[in-house]
């Protein structure tokens, strides 16, 4: 694991509830396949700005969800203190991305600026709306051309044109009256 430094660390998901009487935890993951969380073997756990380390022992898919085990941890009890936590590894411990690939946390915080040079706002947060259909929710403020939200799908070469991570911005083909 990598120095802890809570500023480079990537929430990708959260400890819902206990399962079970073993130790057991259910698992919201927010990785894509959703599995791939358990791939980190260990989390960094956030509760209420306390930060834990945890070893994953066990986990697999259960229903529409996950299941994990930590270290230790073998008993309902022990595992309560772990609901509501949010799961969390170190950004470099992240798979690199081909070229024009970005992840969610990323694209959050952009300018969003169409062909025209309107300024919608900035990126507020990623949602899907379904596999493959990738969502920008873009708020104004007092630098947009509006305070309006925009849902803006995350089309690369139809919509969204261009992304730049060194001066914040993605061009997007979008007209102000949608």
């Amino acid at each position: 694991m990598t120095p802890f430094d809570p500023e480079k660390m990537i929430v990708l998901g959260r400890v819902s509830s206990v399962y079970g009487v073993k130790g057991w935890v259910k698992v919201y993951s927010y990785t894509e396949p959703m599995d791939r969380i358990l791939d980190y073997g260990q989390w960094m756990l956030n509760q209420n700005g306390q930060w834990n380390l945890v070893t994953v022992d066990k986990g697999r898919s259960h229903g529409k969800g996950m299941v994990a085990h930590f270290e230790g941890c073998d008993d309902r009890e022990i595992a309560k203190q772990y609901c509501g936590a949010e799961i969390a590894v170190p950004r470099d411990r992240l798979p690199e991305l081909p070229e024009g690939e970005f992840y969610w946390f990323e694209l959050e915080g952009l300018t969003v600026v169409n062909l025209d040079g309107v300024n919608f706002g900035k990126v507020d947060y990623m949602m899907s709306a379904g596999p493959g259909n990738d969502v920008l929710v873009v708020k104004g403020g007092a630098d947009s051309i509006d305070r309006q939200e925009r849902l803006i799908p995350y089309v690369p070469d139809v919509y969204v044109m261009d992304v730049d991570l060194d001066i914040g911005r993605i061009l997007v083909d979008w007209d102000p009256e949608f």
